[in-house]
């Protein structure tokens, strides 16, 4: 009897230690793997070339000029009363390093000419009448003749001025000891004190090239695979195709986040962007995003059977991932239906994660409705990817 345990426990010892060396035997096929990815990308000059400078030129190209600020806007004059108050008023313009006087005109025709050769965004127009009713008590009359074929450009444009037609105000009831209106709006940014469109690009953009880098890393890895035809060479190695996924999407989880990382101190130490929450909730959202999209980037490359086909697959995939994301736009302001589609794309809840920490100090307890969303598409896109890469095997 106790020979018989003994034996029994001796298996269960032996078979103990064969399941752990069986592990071991795993991961360091796994590891292998990953080096290997990590070399061909390293190796590789153009591969080097891609996974750095053009992320790096995107950076400061989107930093710098995609801005929702104006700057030196160009402005045509039309004073018709010419008077010590229209020059006066006129000054405020020219005083404003947002608007840059220049040219006077002197009749209507011309007007027209200066906005439709887009010489001037807008011409500030002051009416022959403007000091007489100034004077007299009634609100003197001025035009702002605004160029409308880019709204966006135009609506922001027409906030600058109502802000210095009213800072004038103020200026004028000061002046002339005249009761001041019942009421007066003050302005105050929460998060963005000086309302700089920096502050709200440059973090978004940690997740829009993370997105990019991890595409050019995994979702052409295994269509870079088939079009050499090492692909099936991988195959008939002791690899178990677990093994072959798990070992394809490290390496291009490591170079994403090493992206996000070099981005981010960009973003830190360059544009001098404030930091105000917490590093860790930062990059566990990030985590979560590239599992979410790196499931997505694996089941296009596993249905492609060339590099060109996984690369127009990826961008197919990437436009409207950035136009649905609220990066440019607001969410609220697309219609309905599209709304609803936003709550399919992962980039929309790290845009929100990344910002709300950045510039809110928001913490898990106010961004956990959005780190659930991410695990569950990553899980979807995940199990979907390997549904796809065996049914491409078998």
């Amino acid at each position: 009897m106790l020979h018989l345990v003994e034996k029994k426990i001796g298996i269960g010892v032996r078979s103990g230690f064969l399941r752990r060396r069986k592990k071991r035997k795993m991961w360091n096929r796994v590891v292998g793997l990953i080096i290997k990815e990590i070399l061909v990308f390293i190796r590789d000059p153009r591969s080097r070339f891609v996974l750095i400078v053009p992320p790096l030129v995107q950076m400061f190209i989107f930093g710098y000029a995609a801005t929702f600020d104006l700057f030196r806007v160009s402005f045509a004059l039309y004073d018709e009363n010419r008077t010590y108050h229209s020059r006066e008023f006129i000054a405020k313009f020219i005083g404003s390093p947002i608007f840059r006087l220049k040219k006077e005109i002197l009749n209507d025709s011309q007007l027209k000419d200066e906005i439709q050769k887009r010489n001037v965004l807008f011409v500030l127009h002051i009416d022959r009448r403007f000091d007489r009713d100034l004077l007299s008590g009634r609100s003197g009359k001025v035009q702002l003749i605004v160029d409308g074929r880019n709204s966006n450009t135009a609506a922001i444009l027409t906030g600058y001025a109502n802000q210095i037609i009213a800072d004038y105000n103020v200026d004028w009831i000061k002046k002339s000891g005249r009761i001041p209106p019942p009421s007066q709006i003050t302005f105050r940014a929460f998060y963005n004190p000086n309302l700089l469109s920096q502050w709200f690009i440059v973090p978004g953009l940690i997740g829009i090239l993370t997105f990019v880098v991890s595409a050019m890393t995994i979702g052409l890895s295994i269509a870079r695979e088939k079009e050499m035809g090492t692909f099936d060479q991988l195959l008939v190695t002791p690899l178990r195709p677990i093994e072959i996924l798990v070992g394809k999407t490290i390496p291009g989880l490591i170079f994403a986040m090493a992206q996000a990382t070099l981005i981010l101190l960009a973003a830190l130490l360059w544009f001098k962007i404030p930091f105000h929450g917490h590093i860790l909730l930062l990059y566990l959202g990030l985590f979560f995003f590239l599992f979410a999209i790196i499931g997505i980037e694996l089941a296009i490359s596993s249905i492609s059977s060339t590099q060109q086909q996984a690369l127009l697959g990826v961008f197919f995939f990437l436009v409207p991932s950035i136009i649905l994301s609220g990066f440019s736009t607001p969410i609220r302001n697309m219609p309905e239906p599209i709304q609803y589609l936003t709550f399919l794309n992962p980039m929309r809840y790290f845009l929100v994660i990344v910002r709300g920490i950045f510039l809110e100090a928001k913490g898990l307890d106010t961004l956990w409705d959005q780190y659930l969303p991410l695990l569950g598409i990553g899980l979807v896109s995940m199990s979907f990817s390997w549904f796809l890469f065996k049914q491409r095997l078998y």
